[in-house]
Protein backbone atom coordinates (compact mmCIF):
# COMPACT_ATOMS: atom_id res chain seq x y z
CA UNK A 1 0.00 0.00 0.00
CA UNK A 2 0.95 3.61 -0.36
CA UNK A 3 2.87 5.80 1.82
CA UNK A 4 0.48 7.27 4.49
CA UNK A 5 1.91 9.38 6.70
CA UNK A 6 1.21 9.24 10.50
CA UNK A 7 0.61 13.12 11.42
CA UNK A 8 -1.63 14.14 8.52
CA UNK A 9 -5.18 13.95 8.90
CA UNK A 10 -7.03 12.59 5.70
CA UNK A 11 -10.76 12.58 3.57
CA UNK A 12 -12.42 10.01 1.80
CA UNK A 13 -11.79 11.83 -1.43
CA UNK A 14 -8.19 11.06 -0.35
CA UNK A 15 -7.10 14.52 0.35
CA UNK A 16 -4.84 15.15 3.46
CA UNK A 17 -4.29 17.76 5.59
CA UNK A 18 -0.95 19.10 7.67
CA UNK A 19 -1.10 21.98 10.60
CA UNK A 20 1.27 24.63 9.80
CA UNK A 21 2.77 27.30 11.93
CA UNK A 22 0.20 30.25 12.01
CA UNK A 23 -2.59 28.49 12.20
CA UNK A 24 -2.96 27.52 8.77
CA UNK A 25 -3.47 24.13 7.23
CA UNK A 26 -1.56 22.80 4.31
CA UNK A 27 -3.30 20.64 1.93
CA UNK A 28 -2.62 17.72 -0.91
CA UNK A 29 -3.50 14.49 -1.93
CA UNK A 30 -2.92 11.53 -0.61
CA UNK A 31 -0.13 8.69 -2.19
CA UNK A 32 -2.56 6.42 -2.51
CA UNK A 33 -4.91 8.85 -4.95
CA UNK A 34 -1.65 9.38 -6.70
CA UNK A 35 -1.26 5.31 -7.11
CA UNK A 36 -4.95 5.81 -8.95
CA UNK A 37 -4.43 8.56 -10.81
CA UNK A 38 -1.12 7.48 -12.64
CA UNK A 39 1.33 10.44 -13.81
CA UNK A 40 -0.34 13.57 -13.41
CA UNK A 41 -0.44 16.23 -16.26
CA UNK A 42 -1.62 19.11 -14.99
CA UNK A 43 -3.02 20.88 -11.51
CA UNK A 44 -5.69 23.54 -11.89
CA UNK A 45 -5.86 25.64 -8.01
CA UNK A 46 -8.11 28.52 -6.67
CA UNK A 47 -6.88 31.77 -6.30
CA UNK A 48 -5.23 33.07 -2.97
CA UNK A 49 -8.40 34.58 -1.27
CA UNK A 50 -11.10 32.06 -2.58
CA UNK A 51 -13.10 31.14 0.75
CA UNK A 52 -14.00 27.55 0.47
CA UNK A 53 -16.43 24.96 1.82
CA UNK A 54 -15.86 22.25 3.27
CA UNK A 55 -16.25 19.47 0.32
CA UNK A 56 -16.28 21.76 -2.31
CA UNK A 57 -14.89 21.56 -5.24
CA UNK A 58 -11.61 23.40 -5.33
CA UNK A 59 -9.73 22.31 -8.52
CA UNK A 60 -8.64 19.86 -10.53
CA UNK A 61 -5.73 17.30 -11.11
CA UNK A 62 -5.30 16.13 -14.74
CA UNK A 63 -3.22 12.42 -15.35
CA UNK A 64 -3.21 10.37 -18.10
CA UNK A 65 -5.93 8.06 -17.12
CA UNK A 66 -8.81 11.31 -15.89
CA UNK A 67 -9.50 14.71 -14.34
CA UNK A 68 -9.84 14.41 -11.27
CA UNK A 69 -11.71 16.73 -8.56
CA UNK A 70 -9.92 17.98 -5.37
CA UNK A 71 -12.14 19.04 -2.43
CA UNK A 72 -11.74 20.59 0.70
CA UNK A 73 -11.22 18.93 3.44
CA UNK A 74 -12.39 21.94 5.52
CA UNK A 75 -13.90 25.53 5.07
CA UNK A 76 -11.85 28.37 5.00
CA UNK A 77 -9.80 30.57 3.11
CA UNK A 78 -6.69 30.23 0.95
CA UNK A 79 -3.83 32.08 1.79
CA UNK A 80 -1.26 30.25 -0.03
CA UNK A 81 -1.38 28.13 -3.66
CA UNK A 82 1.84 25.69 -4.81
CA UNK A 83 2.30 28.03 -7.56
CA UNK A 84 5.78 25.72 -8.77
CA UNK A 85 3.11 23.00 -9.81
CA UNK A 86 2.28 24.87 -12.87
CA UNK A 87 5.17 23.88 -14.05
CA UNK A 88 5.97 20.72 -12.32
CA UNK A 89 2.75 18.80 -12.24
CA UNK A 90 4.72 15.99 -11.75
CA UNK A 91 5.84 16.96 -8.32
CA UNK A 92 1.93 15.18 -6.97
CA UNK A 93 3.38 12.20 -8.52
CA UNK A 94 6.92 12.35 -7.12
CA UNK A 95 6.56 13.90 -3.56
CA UNK A 96 2.71 13.83 -2.85
CA UNK A 97 3.37 14.93 0.88
CA UNK A 98 6.29 17.53 0.51
CA UNK A 99 6.82 19.16 -3.14
CA UNK A 100 3.55 18.23 -4.56
CA UNK A 101 1.14 19.87 -1.20
CA UNK A 102 -1.82 22.21 -3.72
CA UNK A 103 -2.74 24.81 -1.41
CA UNK A 104 -2.82 26.64 2.16
CA UNK A 105 -6.10 27.59 4.22
CA UNK A 106 -6.85 29.19 6.99
CA UNK A 107 -10.10 27.46 8.63
CA UNK A 108 -13.22 28.98 9.55
CA UNK A 109 -14.74 25.76 11.43
CA UNK A 110 -11.92 24.01 13.41
CA UNK A 111 -14.54 21.74 14.57
CA UNK A 112 -14.25 20.31 10.88
CA UNK A 113 -11.08 19.20 11.41
CA UNK A 114 -11.82 16.87 14.22
CA UNK A 115 -13.87 15.32 11.31
CA UNK A 116 -10.98 14.08 9.48
CA UNK A 117 -9.94 10.47 9.74
CA UNK A 118 -6.38 9.70 11.43
CA UNK A 119 -3.93 8.22 9.90
CA UNK A 120 -4.88 4.80 11.20
CA UNK A 121 -8.88 5.23 9.97
CA UNK A 122 -7.19 6.62 6.14
CA UNK A 123 -5.33 2.97 5.88
CA UNK A 124 -8.19 1.08 6.97
CA UNK A 125 -10.46 2.82 4.50
CA UNK A 126 -8.19 2.43 1.87
CA UNK A 127 -7.84 -1.04 2.44
CA UNK A 128 -11.69 -1.02 1.85
CA UNK A 129 -11.40 0.66 -1.22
Amino acid sequence: MADIIDDLLYTKEHEWLRAMDGGSYQVGVSAFAVEQLGDVTMVELPQVGDTLDKEQVFGTVESVKAVSDLFAPISGEITKINESLEDAPEAVNDAPYTDGWLVEIVPNNAAEIDELMSAEAYKSFCAED
